[in-house]
Order: structure tokens, then C-alpha cells, then sequence
């Protein structure tokens, strides 16, 4: 009876022993389980909402062009980096006019295509900037002819070139990359001004624009053959951008944006006018300090 009380007393302590130990795992403050709960929490975010630099890469609508003046640059009303006031540019949203204007930089080129995006993003990464804005391809589409378009496959080694330049320098930078214009849309807008179809003759956008009033059946193929490539590289972007942690699409919101004749410039009907270049800021404010990926 003695050796048999002394097995139960035996097997009880070490039953006690085992919902210890296991209670000591799962409890309180200076527990391993609790500190790696505290050590999850104290993570910072993997997306800054509110990054202190900016640099921005692309095409003359990131430089403003004709925004201000008749075919000139006017990169104080960017969408990206410009000061206009009538703009509120993304950098003075999220900078304030005295940082951004210290803190963001310009290195988009008027004319560009996605194969100069490389060599932009080399000129970025010397300023170390937490943040790079991209906006390119309507020059890829924009050609003398529609079987001039960049084709996809090299839009696409383009862009991973870029991003590649950026990420072996800078792996922790932000990237915000904006869709590619809707340019039917800019068509169907921009022909009901008949100053505008004069402006396009002289050789803007011929791909899409040339012939405007032509309703022809090879007319219209042509414009649909060059909106399908926009809509191609706008995957490009989408997919690329999805292979990177610190990088966000706009999900198309550009691509997307009803912009009416107000939006373009009066004096050629096709880039943004300082009205466009607020709608482009405002559209990438609300996406690089949305919470969440």
C-alpha cells in the first residue's frame, strides 16, 4: 500500500511539473512567448507612409512639360516634385514646401521610353532618397507607327534593369511605379477640340493621335492595337512591382482616371495641365499613405 501511494505521489509531481513548465512557456512579462510577441510588435512597418526624400523618374509628364509654356519643361508644376501651389505637389504633401524643396530631386527626361529608365534610376540612387515615384511607357506606345511600339518583352527587361540599379544600391528605398495613361481615352477627349487636332498634326503621338478624325476600320485597329500595349505594359509594371516588397502600383488609378479636357494642356491637348498634374498628385498621395501592403 506504502509503495503504491508512494507511485501515485510520484506520478502527480511530475504532472505538476510538466503544466509548470508548460505554463511557464505561455506566461507572463520576461517569458520567452512574451518577449517574441514584443519583439513581432516592435517591428516597424515594411511600407513608411510618410518617407522623408523623394526622387522621381520618367517622361515629360513627370517634368511638367507644357504645363506652364508652349513645348517647355515646367517641372515647378510636376505631379512628383514640382512647387506650385496650384499643383501641391506629392513631394510638398508629404514633405511641406520648405522639404520638399530641399528633400526631392527631378530626373525624368522629356521623351523618354522605359530603356532610359535605367540610367535615371542610377542618377536617383546618388541622392539616397526613401522614396522613388515612376512613371514612363506613354513614349514606348507613342510612336511614328503603331509596329514602332516598344515591344513588351523589352519594356519588360527595362524596367527589371531599373529596379535591379535601384535595389543594389538602395534595397530599403520605396517605389512607387503610376500606370500608364489612358490614351484612347486622351484621344476621344482631346478631338472634340478642333485647336487640339491641329497641334496633334504636327506629330504628337501619331500612333494614337495621327489621322484623328479618321473613323475608318484600319483607323480604329491601329488605336486599339496601341491601347492594348498600354494595357500590356501597365501588367508589366503591375507584375514587376509585385516582386518587390517596397513597391506599389497604383492598381491603375492613373490608367483609370475619367481626366476630362480641363486636365490637358491648351497648348497641345495631351500632356496634363497644372489641374492633371494635381489629380496625378493627389492619386499618388492617397496611394504611397494608404495603411496596410
Amino acid at each position: 500500500m506504502r509503495k503504491r501511494s508512494h507511485r501515485v505521489r510520484a506520478a502527480l509531481a511530475v504532472v505538476a511539473a510538466t503544466v509548470l513548465g508548460v505554463s511557464g512557456c505561455q506566461g507572463g512579462d520576461g517569458s520567452p512567448a512574451a518577449e517574441g510577441t514584443k519583439a513581432r510588435a516592435a517591428r516597424p512597418p515594411l511600407w513608411d507612409t510618410s518617407p522623408d526624400s523623394v526622387a522621381a523618374v520618367g517622361d515629360s509628364i513627370t517634368r511638367g512639360f507644357d504645363a506652364c509654356t508652349v513645348l517647355s519643361d515646367c517641372p515647378e508644376a510636376s505631379w512628383a516634385t514640382g512647387s506650385d501651389a496650384a499643383v501641391e505637389s506629392l513631394a510638398v504633401r508629404l514633405l511641406g514646401v520648405t522639404g520638399a524643396a530641399e528633400r526631392s530631386w527631378n530626373y525624368a527626361v522629356t521623351g523618354a521610353r522605359m530603356a532610359d529608365l535605367p540610367g535615371q534610376m542610377a542618377q536617383a540612387v546618388a541622392r539616397r532618397p526613401e522614396l522613388v515615384t515612376v512613371m514612363a511607357g506613354g513614349n514606348d506606345a507613342c510612336r511614328t507607327t503603331a509596329s514602332a511600339m516598344t515591344p513588351v518583352t523589352e519594356f519588360r527587361a527595362d524596367f527589371e534593369e531599373a529596379m535591379r540599379t535601384l535595389r543594389s544600391a538602395l534595397p530599403k528605398t520605396q517605389v512607387y511605379v503610376s500606370s500608364v495613361p489612358n490614351l484612347m481615352r486622351l484621344w476621344s477627349e482631346g478631338r472634340t477640340n478642333v485647336l487640339g487636332k491641329q497641334v496633334w498634326k504636327l506629330g504628337i503621338c501619331p500612333s494614337m493621335l495621327g489621322d484623328a478624325d479618321d473613323l475608318t476600320s484600319a483607323a480604329t485597329l491601329r488605336r486599339e492595337s496601341v491601347q492594348r500595349r498600354v494595357v500590356e505594359y501597365n501588367k508589366v509594371l503591375r507584375e514587376v512591382c509585385a516582386k518587390d516588397r517596397r513597391c506599389r502600383f497604383d492598381g491603375g488609378a492613373v490608367y483609370d482616371f475619367r481626366f476630362g479636357t480641363d486636365q490637358l494642356s491648351h497648348w497641345d491637348w495631351f500632356h496634363p495641365s497644372k489641374d492633371g498634374q494635381a489629380r496625378l498628385a493627389e492619386i499618388a498621395y492617397r496611394k504611397v499613405t494608404a495603411a496596410g501592403p
